[in-house]
């Protein structure tokens, strides 16, 4: 099994959702994040005074999937959270060792 990880714009979440869902990716946990990579941040002004934003907001995406539709997943992700500018975030794919489903007890891909 796979882990991916998503760091993306906040707009592009509905249609990230959508191409997951045409993936066939059942699940996905969203969360709401801060942070900067080259972009570092911008400056603005607020009531006449300038001031640094370091943290822009992004959204965190994590989805577990089975090895062999990770890289349709992540895919579908890239192509779908693209705008051609900086900023658009990064993918992380890493392995899962293993995954048990609460409710019922079952184990490994049968759990996602």
């Amino acid at each position: 099994m796979k882990k991916i990880e998503a760091i993306i714009k906040p707009f592009k979440l509905d249609e990230v959702k959508e191409a997951l869902r045409e993936a066939g990716v059942s699940g996905i946990t969203v969360t709401e994040v801060k942070g900067f990579g080259r972009q570092k941040g911008h400056t603005e002004l607020y009531r006449g005074a300038e001031y640094i934003v370091d943290f822009l907001p992004k959204v965190k995406i994590e989805v577990v999937v089975s090895e062999a539709s990770a890289n349709l997943a992540a895919d579908a992700i890239r192509k779908a959270a693209q705008t051609g500018r900086i900023g658009d975030g990064k993918i992380f794919i890493s392995e899962v060792e293993n995954a048990i489903r609460i409710r019922t007890g079952e184990t490994g891909t049968d759990a996602i």
